[in-house]
């Protein structure tokens, strides 16, 4: 397994860079993520796009969840070769539960002359006030809203801070829908980067 702690996070330099967090369990990270990320840093004005892995929280072990650094690995291989985008495990040695703003003033700390933002879903939004200090990364770092099907933009209350990707593609794929159907027996590498699909089939992850 590669060192990530030295590949996922580029040298500290005085490169000013525009960077998207992009935090999810990624179980397993799949072609309508990479789809968002692709769009991000295409079409938004991020330099760059982290997939952020999100740890186990020891105090709610998930079965179906594989472990960190199964998933950092999928990671890994699903943007192998893609200068645009990182697989990042920052949050994996910070205090649990991991707080968002913990982790962004971490990455501020080591970072100081990147700028960095939060690629949220729409359906995530509702529930952003209930964030530790969400009025601090509203205000120091701001949001970007990739849609979900049904998402209605004229609902989301005006500001400065919270910029929405009205023309991302809307994924309705769902890393339980590809759990589940590798475990009844069902070939949906398709659904999944390459790389990613060889890995899960080399594992037997899910079946």
């Amino acid at each position: 397994m590669s060192n990530f702690v030295t590949d996922i996070l580029a040298p500290k330099t005085n490169l000013k860079l525009k960077i998207g967090l992009y935090f999810g369990t990624y179980n397993p990270i799949h072609i309508g993520h990479m789809a968002i990320a692709n769009y991000m840093v295409e079409f938004t004005d991020i330099d760059q796009l982290w997939f952020v892995v999100s740890p186990q929280n020891p105090h709610k072990v998930k079965a179906n969840l594989l472990d960190d650094y199964q998933r950092l690995e999928m990671v890994h291989r699903a943007v192998d070769g893609d200068d645009r985008m990182r697989a990042s495990n920052i949050e994996f040695n910070l205090p649990k539960p991991s707080y968002t703003v913990d982790t962004l003033a971490y990455l501020k700390d080591q970072y100081p002359n990147y700028e960095f933002v939060i690629l949220l879903g729409s359906d995530n939004l509702e529930s952003f006030h209930k964030w530790k200090n969400f009025e601090t990364i509203l205000e120091s770092h701001g949001l970007i809203i990739y849609p979900r099907p049904g998402f209605d933009p004229s609902k989301v209350q005006v500001d400065r801070n919270i910029i929405i990707a009205k023309d991302a593609p809307l994924m309705e794929i769902s890393a339980s829908f590809i759990r589940n159907a590798i475990h009844n027996g069902k070939d949906v590498r398709h659904f999944l980067p390459a790389k990613v699909w060889e890995y899960l089939d080399e594992m037997n992850f899910y079946r």
